[in-house]
């Protein structure tokens, strides 16, 4: 009689990043001299250098702490490129294969990494300025990562159900966008209502809600919680890995910000599930 194979337990962490902009001169960059198209090179700046650094801590510290060594999943959630937008001069190449070939080194380490220690890569569809029209460039880049495909066959997908750990882990929902406002003391208002729509639409159509809503594409890390029957739920938007560029100097809110840098992790304990948020910031302009 055949034995049979073994089931292998579900993977307990979800760790989220997003917005790595790769390909942008104030975005995530390797130290390494970077190849371009036309046989020169760019080489990462003194910021990249210290970005770069945290990266390292991001996934060599703070990642296997929050995961406990165990298996991860891993979601990027959008923007892994800067592309070619609103006039701006602050890429390193107009060329998307380059700033591709900058995407694929930075993230590419970091998805065998998952796998390797039995984790899944997923990634999400950010917005049609940085990463080319219905996310072209990105649903190339995902496809080259071996991303998790979706049922229309999407590398890069526009959202994602995923459960947490197995049956009974909690739920989440990750997209990309998410509104945004100049008012810090109104930051949390669009976090807020994202929530309130998604159990606003579950409820209406008989669904289960989430018990974690994730969306990126702001730069800025925030979570709002709410109590619920199964004890809380929490819509959470995830810090980024590029620092302000010309067009942030100049918006409201955006030009007093600082730039924030980092991931989350979402987690099913052994009693509990529950979140961990890994935020930096670099320093702001020096006195003079």
């Amino acid at each position: 009689m055949a034995k049979r194979p073994r089931s292998t337990p579900a993977v307990r962490n979800l760790v989220v990043i997003s917005d790595t902009h790769c390909g942008c001169r104030l975005a995530i960059c390797p130290p390494t001299p970077n190849a371009l198209d036309d046989g020169g090179t760019y080489t990462a700046s003194p910021a990249q250098l210290k970005m770069w650094k945290l990266w390292r801590e991001f996934w060599d510290v703070w990642v296997p702490q929050v995961t406990r060594g165990e298996p991860y999943d891993l979601v990027h959630n959008g923007d892994c490129i800067d592309g070619v937008h609103h006039y701006s001069t602050t890429q390193i190449s107009h060329n998307i294969k380059d700033q591709l070939r900058i995407a694929d080194a930075v993230i590419r380490p970091e998805v065998e990494r998952c796998r390797k220690g039995g984790g899944t890569y997923y990634h999400i569809r950010g917005t049609g300025a940085h990463v080319g029209p219905s996310s072209v460039w990105e649903e190339m880049l995902a496809e080259s990562l071996g991303a998790e495909p979706n049922t229309e066959g999407q590398y890069a997908r526009y959202d994602i159900w995923k459960r947490v750990g197995g049956k009974g882990g909690p739920l989440v929902h990750l997209l990309h966008h998410i509104g945004t406002t100049s008012s810090a003391a109104h930051e949390s208002s669009a976090v807020n209502a994202e929530m309130a729509t998604s159990f606003n639409e579950s409820g209406r159509w008989g669904n289960e809600p989430p018990d974690y809503v994730v969306r990126s594409h702001r730069h800025r890390s925030i979570a709002v919680e709410i109590d619920t029957v199964k004890g809380y739920a929490a819509s959470i938007v995830t810090p980024a890995w590029q620092l302000k560029t010309p067009f942030v100097w100049k918006i409201p809110g955006g030009r007093n910000s600082q730039p924030q840098i980092g991931g989350i992790c979402i987690r099913r304990g052994d009693e509990e599930h529950y979140y961990r948020r890994k935020v930096w910031s670099l320093d702001r302009s020096p006195e003079v």
